[in-house]
């Protein structure tokens, strides 16, 4: 993609962990990068070029933007992102994930926006499936307010997409992780886990270690939402299609810091998924994405990251 398709994008939650990646990567590809984040978990640091907006996507404010800018692209990725959160409070939750997003597709319709991209869940939305690595036929079973929101928002979209005819393209993503992850949220194992031993603090795991998660990193998350853009209308899951328990990710994190600190365990969290390994099929069949980071590779990259920030 090179200047001659320079395209203006809008990027919500451009300040934040995956946004500011996405931020990062478009401007190397020369587009019109315009970021909307409120900076309750963002932070402006990570922005590195393009305008931003200090603004909440529910604000009737951000008429202006779509009205001053005419977007082509609209890529959401701001959201609550906390599963712990959305459980003590599922008001705030549906606010912010549901309401949100309903803004920003009428605005897109209002100005003719030719793509709404939304980064949903795959880790929450699928919940206990019968069959690894799970497809996205596999029925969605949302069970906390977050993945609940995420699946709603995924409905609207259908809906602007066949009734409205608004173009779209839904990713969703397994377990995220690498550089920029807040490791002070209830988010992200990866950064919790390397923060605390940096800091000589104790990690907890929940309940006996066992249930997995498929781990993603960041760039090949990136590479997926700028495929996207030759989706039409598509739900895919972005993935490795290999998944690890949280002890053996621990021990292979510790190892790889040089700190020979055991894990502390906490009772289980009620619901929590217990094994989560997406299939990324797909993705790769139509627009020839596959993850290109090993577990390793991504993990020794965001030490290196905590090391020096």
């Amino acid at each position: 993609m090179r200047n001659s398709n320079k395209l203006k994008i809008l990027i919500t939650g451009g300040a934040g962990f995956v946004g500011s990646h996405l931020v990062d990567k478009l401007l190397e590809l020369k587009h019109q990068v315009v970021i909307v984040d409120n900076l309750i978990t963002g932070k402006k640091a990570f922005v590195r070029g393009g305008d931003f907006y200090k603004l909440d996507i529910k604000s009737p404010k951000i008429e202006t933007i779509f009205k001053k800018y005419k977007f082509d692209i609209v890529f959401h990725l701001a959201a609550q992102k906390s599963v712990p959160y959305s459980l003590k409070n599922p008001q705030f939750d549906a606010q912010e994930n549901i309401l949100g997003s309903l803004n920003l597709l009428e605005n897109c319709l209002k100005y003719k926006v030719k793509k709404f991209i939304f980064t949903s869940t795959g880790g929450a939305i699928y919940d206990q499936a019968q069959k690894f690595p799970t497809p996205e036929t596999e029925k969605a079973k949302p069970l906390s307010p977050y993945a609940i929101s995420k699946f709603a928002v995924e409905k609207y979209i259908e809906f602007y997409g066949q009734i409205k005819n608004l173009p779209y393209t839904i990713l969703r993503p397994a377990n995220i992780y690498g550089p920029r992850q807040d490791p002070k949220g209830e988010a992200g194992v990866v950064a919790i886990f390397i923060n605390n031993l940096l800091h000589q603090k104790a990690c907890y795991i929940n309940g006996n270690g066992k249930q997995t998660r498929d781990l993603v990193y960041v760039q090949d998350v990136v590479n997926a939402l700028i495929k996207s853009i030759k989706a039409k209308n598509k739900i895919y899951n972005i993935s490795t299609a290999q998944d690890i328990n949280i002890n053996k990710l621990y021990q292979k994190i510790a190892s790889l810091m040089g700190v020979p600190k055991k894990a502390l365990y906490k009772p289980a969290i009620k619901g929590e998924v217990q094994k989560s390994q997406l299939s990324y099929n797909k993705i790769e069949k139509d627009l020839n994405w596959q993850p290109k980071y090993s577990l390793e590779k991504g993990i020794r990259e965001t030490i290196e990251y905590f090391k020096n920030n």
